[in-house]
């Protein structure tokens, strides 16, 4: 690891201990190498940070929104830690290529497969990107959840500690039916999957529109245990 982003990563991570109670036990459930797609809820703009450097020393990147690239300080973090930017306006080729690379170098990639914060904490409807991307590379996904940073900021005004919790779900790869690139509604199916396994992780206050487990369906879910190779 580059001196920068090591002293960039022991500052923010100093940074967090001091401002939260870190319950980060289930991050160890994450196997020190990848290759593997990480998805996640997304709340606000600090948990990715958060995530990068309890993650240490795994490689890993993440796919970010390229507004992060208009501000000079994310600018500088997105470039240390050589986050992927993407154009969420369309479906943006260059990102999914570097994705792909990543993985293909044997990092961790992660994703928000909702694309935008959930202003609520609450799960919002899932994007199909994260399937599209698990599906070409047939790689593991990874699920993890936090809640607790969306309160950090206004806890730290009233000079309070925030609770983190953090969860990791099991492994598993994206089934495709005869070995084929999937369908656009396959890959809507696949996205809803995933954002279920994302939900059993969360508190029942917090599954937002993933709240009725009865509605989860695992058609294309493979747990990585059930294969012969994993990662």
């Amino acid at each position: 690891m580059p001196v920068l982003e090591r002293t960039v990563n022991t500052i923010i991570r100093g940074l967090v201990r001091v401002l939260c109670r870190v319950e980060d036990n289930e991050l160890s459930k994450i196997p020190p190498q990848g290759p593997a797609i990480l998805v996640s809820n997304h709340t606000t703009n600090l948990e990715g940070p958060i995530y990068y450097v309890l993650l240490d020393p795994r490689r890993k990147t993440a796919l970010g929104k390229q507004e992060l690239w208009d501000n000079l300080f994310t600018r500088f973090l997105m470039q240390v830690w050589g986050v992927i930017p993407l154009n969420r306006r369309g479906a943006d080729r260059r990102a999914m290529a570097r994705a792909r690379r990543a993985l293909e170098r044997g990092e961790f990639l992660g994703i928000a497969p909702e694309g935008t914060r959930s202003m609520s904490g609450a799960l919002q409807r899932g994007r199909p990107g994260a399937a599209m991307i698990a599906t070409a590379a047939r790689v593991p996904i990874i699920p993890m959840v936090q809640w607790g940073v969306q309160d950090l900021v206004s806890n730290l005004r009233r000079l309070r500690r925030t609770p983190l919790h953090f969860r990791v779900g099991t492994p598993f790869f994206l089934r495709v039916p005869d070995n084929r690139l999937p369908e656009r509604s396959e890959l809507r199916r696949m996205a809803d999957e995933i954002m279920y396994q994302l939900a059993v992780l969360m508190p029942p206050h917090l599954r937002g529109y993933y709240r009725d487990l009865s509605a989860m369906t695992t058609e294309f879910i493979e747990p990585v245990y059930t294969r012969k190779t994993a990662f």
